[in-house]
């Protein structure tokens, strides 16, 4: 039913109500047993232990439990511990991470208010606000959190703050009239209360509409439930990965059978053979080398005040090509702020920077002294006489103990000169008509230190033009006719096109001895002074992040529940809107289809006046047009869309918990540019990821191919598999870490994200691991072959120096995967970390060949000088080879 369109009388019938007396205890009792208690539903919960076995589903895990069990069935039981180690490991960081990450409806719970005043039996008592059920007759007052969904049945200067569901800071007024318009916003409902919102100024009374999953807040929790995170593009590409190094060992073990079985061999030696060669293709260190570059990225976005809750939420940034992002609060300060202002024919500025109370004042270009502007200054005064809020000095922030709107009052006169406490020893206030909705006014009745007295009114401007009869117009007072209210008009017209919400002032002087008892004999043949034009402007430093993120190739898109003019208007100034761009409202949103909004979403810059359900609805059609979507934002109505983007962003001061716990990333400042700095962070991070997958799959195929070249020609096999299970787990791994927490290369942020779609062995990778390791595989052959054609019997011999060759090539090799371009592109010396891994495995690989006690489980013996020269002089050539071609290409 559409509560919202009826009567209270119309909706006292129509839910068998009774706004007298309340229901029954005996009523109560039988609605809560058919609609159930007043409480947000949980899902299925998934079992610790489930969620423990859930880390083992990603392919790439497989394939190393499988070649676990071949390793094991092959009698390499120290293979297989060690991969088995690297398995349990990744999945314990796993469990850890996503342990925390599904609070998102306990923190929804707890929004809901424990205790409400509800009328039953004619007697007003206090119970749990499970026990509310509809046709309850609930009061709340300032302060009260709303129990339920409720329709206004009366209202006492009633405000309510509904950012948690809107994301809009400013209060709502309330009233208990029926409304007419067609589809409304959650934002424009102002004759209902909703659950989990909070109760700002005054008082008032409602008949409960809806309870439970029912309400507008449990409909986010059942989007929440219903809201699926997707793959990131990183376990794609892994899974991706993982289905290429099964085909290739499957590939590597039929050939390996065939060749030997055509030479000669047994099959039963041969087949063991071909297992063992497909296992070493595997690299084992893979997976817990990506988990540790990841984990070295969230220590770094820690520092630049982002806080990553799921681990591959890091590299996702780095591929995000648009970021959805909140208005309210995340682009803009989320502090009104008054910018224009207008009395008596004449314009003004005034800058500064939130609730800092400093600012300059303007007349066109030019600075202005308030004093010399006396209706400017009247102005200024009594916007902060009649005024209830007040500014508290944090350590770091300035923060408002009030309303919004009066704390920019405030800020404003500050700014002036003017301080409150001494203007209450210079005025006393005698008496206060609050701010109702229905008036749109508040007025106070003061007396001054002259004993002169004053009635000062503020409130929307054209209810004020209605009950003035004079205004000041420079400096005079003049007789406030039709002519005159067309040009107040117009200049109001003027301000609330630039997107700024509107505050008028009045006053009249008022004999000493006046008694005056009511609203309506105050507010009266008044003299109207000038309007105030504030709005709620954007970060100083967005626009520039903006700016930054077009050039990265990311689109920003704003989503919010304001008005279209208003979010038109900061989306200009911030360069999301330009007049290619479109702006859609809720309204145009709730008619169309997910495909209907496909066709149309890559044009949209805006989006106004939406509900939770639209949010997800424009992430949906963004993520199906191929886009890696980001969504920001900080209340509950973006819980259910930060869940479903590719990454959600929330704001860790004024974020809900709701949104949090949605969220893959909590930004410590609520920067909109700290999203910049991280997809920078991400973009790098994926970058390291490609160079040290290239760099260990250029070893394991240099490695492979050491072994079946060997096999085809009928020699000895060059290398045991204890010394490439050294070089797997040991010497490789090291420089591996140490790539993954390379600097990024120049022009990172200038190039466009890369597509979802993008493989593992884009942009040349693939060329470069197989050519890399061809050559690391021949010239560690070619070693091999040379010492032992010149001493067949030394066999153990010509292992080690193969063992060390393949070693320094793939030392030299780690260089050159800094680069997508040639080692000779960057300094050497740029990765400290790069040089001193390189220095500790070979120092490892030197303890292993010169060491006498592991020389008989490494089957190595002491090389000779002489061959150290044949070692260091083959193992460059496959990096600098392939550099002095690039070099020769650039010279070209």
């Amino acid at each position: 039913m559409k509560f919202h369109e009826m009567d209270i009388n119309e909706v006292e019938k129509a839910l068998d109500a009774d706004f007298s007396s309340g229901l029954s205890m005996e009523q109560a009792t039988k609605r809560i047993k058919q609609l159930g208690y007043n409480e947000l539903e949980e899902g299925e919960k998934q079992s610790a232990l489930l969620l423990f076995f859930s880390q083992f589903k990603d392919f790439m895990v497989l394939v190393l439990l499988a070649a676990t069990l071949i390793s094991g069935l092959l009698g390499e039981y120290i293979d297989a511990i060690a991969i088995i180690a690297i398995v349990i490991t990744n999945g314990f960081l796993g469990f850890f991470q996503e342990r925390r990450a599904e609070k998102s409806l306990q923190a929804l719970k707890e929004l809901s208010a424990p205790q409400v005043h509800v009328l039953r039996d004619g007697e007003w008592v206090r119970i749990p606000s499970k026990e509310v059920t509809v046709g309850d007759i609930l009061r709340f007052t300032s302060g009260d959190r709303i129990g339920a969904d409720v329709r206004i049945i009366e209202s006492k200067s009633l405000e309510i703050e509904e950012s948690a569901l809107t994301g809009e800071s400013l209060p709502v007024a309330k009233h208990n009239d029926p409304l007419h318009a067609d589809n409304p916003g959650i934002g424009d409902m102002e004759n209902i209360a909703f659950m989990g919102t909070m109760v700002t100024r005054g008082s008032g009374t409602g008949v409960v509409i809806a309870t439970g999953m029912k309400t507008a807040m449990g409909q986010i929790a059942n989007l929440l439930q219903t809201a699926e995170a997707s793959d990131t593009p990183l376990q794609r590409r892994l899974e991706q990965l993982g289905k290429i190094l099964i085909v290739a060992a499957l590939f590597l073990t039929v050939l390996v059978v065939v060749i030997g079985v055509i030479q000669g061999n047994d099959l039963y030696t041969m087949f063991l053979a071909g297992v063992s060669l497909a296992v070493a293709a595997i690299p084992e260190g893979l997976p817990a080398i990506v988990t540790v570059a990841l984990s070295l990225g969230v220590q770094k976005m820690i520092k630049k005040n982002a806080i990553v809750r799921k681990l591959p939420a890091v590299e996702t940034l780095g591929c995000a090509s648009v970021i959805c992002s909140d208005k309210t609060g995340t682009l803009t300060q989320n502090k009104m702020t008054v910018t224009h202002l207008w009395s008596g024919g004449k314009n003004w500025t005034v800058d500064g920077v939130g609730y800092e109370p400093s600012g300059q004042f303007y007349h066109g270009e030019n600075p202005i002294q308030v004093q010399e502007e006396k209706s400017l200054q009247q102005m200024l005064l009594f916007g902060m006489l009649c005024n209830h809020s007040r500014l508290i000095n944090n350590e770091d922030d300035i923060a408002l103990d009030g309303d919004p709107t009066e704390g920019a009052l405030l800020v404003s006169a500050m700014k002036a000169g003017f301080d409150r406490d001494k203007l209450l020893n210079e005025f006393t206030i005698i008496n206060e008509f609050p701010f109702d909705s229905a008036r749109k006014m508040m007025s106070i009745h003061v007396r001054d230190s002259g004993g002169r007295h004053f009635i000062i009114t503020k409130g929307a401007p054209d209810v004020l033009i209605g009950v003035s009869e004079s205004i000041l117009w420079e400096g005079r007072l003049q007789h406030f006719g039709t002519d005159m209210a067309g040009k107040v008009q117009d200049a109001i017209n003027t301000l609330a096109s630039k997107a700024l919400r509107t505050i008028a002032i009045a006053f009249k002087s008022v004999p000493a001895d006046t008694v005056i008892l009511s609203e309506l004999e105050a507010e009266k043949n008044l003299t109207f002074i000038g309007v105030q034009g504030m709005i709620d402007p954007p970060r100083p430093e967005v626009k520039q992040a903006v700016k930054e993120c077009k050039e990265a190739g990311i689109k920003t898109i704003m989503i919010t529940g304001d008005h279209v003019i208003t979010a038109k208007a900061i989306a200009e100034q911030l360069g999301i809107y330009t007049n290619k761009s479109k702006v859609l409202d809720g309204k145009a949103l709730a008619n169309m289809s997910v495909d209907d909004l496909e066709d149309e979403v890559e044009n949209v810059s805006v989006f106004a006046r939406v509900s939770p359900e639209h949010k997800l609805k424009i992430v949906k059609a963004l993520q199906n047009r191929g886009h890696v979507v980001a969504m920001t934002g900080d209340g509950v109505n973006d819980a259910p869309a930060i869940k479903a983007a590719d990454i959600g962003v929330a704001m860790g001061i004024t974020g809900t918990d709701v949104a949090k716990e949605a969220s893959a990333l909590v930004l410590l400042d609520d920067n909109f540019a700290t999203i910049k700095a991280a997809i920078k962070e991400g973009r790098n991070i994926y970058e390291n990821i490609r160079k040290f997958i290239r760099y260990l799959l250029a070893s394991n195929v240099g490695e492979i191919l050491v072994m079946l070249f060997a096999m085809i020609l009928g020699l000895p096999l060059p290398l045991v598999p204890i010394q490439i299970l050294w070089v797997n787990l040991v010497t490789d791994g090291l420089p591996a870490m140490a790539l993954g927490v390379d600097l990024p290369e120049e022009n990172v942020m200038k190039r466009k994200p890369r597509s979802p779609k993008e493989g593992v062995f884009s942009r040349g990778l693939g060329w470069k691991v197989v050519s890399r390791g061809f050559l690391i595989g021949a010239m560690t052959l070619l070693a091999f072959m040379i010492v032992y054609h010149n001493d067949s019997s030394k066999l153990s011999y010509a292992q080690t120096v193969a063992f060390a060759t393949l070693v320094m090539a793939q030392l030299i090799h780690v260089f050159d995967c800094r680069s997508e371009k040639s080692v000779l592109s960057r300094n050497p010396f740029g990765n400290m970390f790069l040089v001193w891994s390189v220095i500790s495995s070979l120092a490892l690989v030197l303890v292993v060949i010169y060491y006498p006690p592991l020389q008989p489980i490494f089957h190595t013996l002491p090389i000779a000088g002489k061959d150290w020269l044949l070692i260091i002089g083959l193992s460059s050539i496959p990096t600098f080879l392939l550099a002095g071609s690039f070099l020769a290409r650039k010279t070209k």
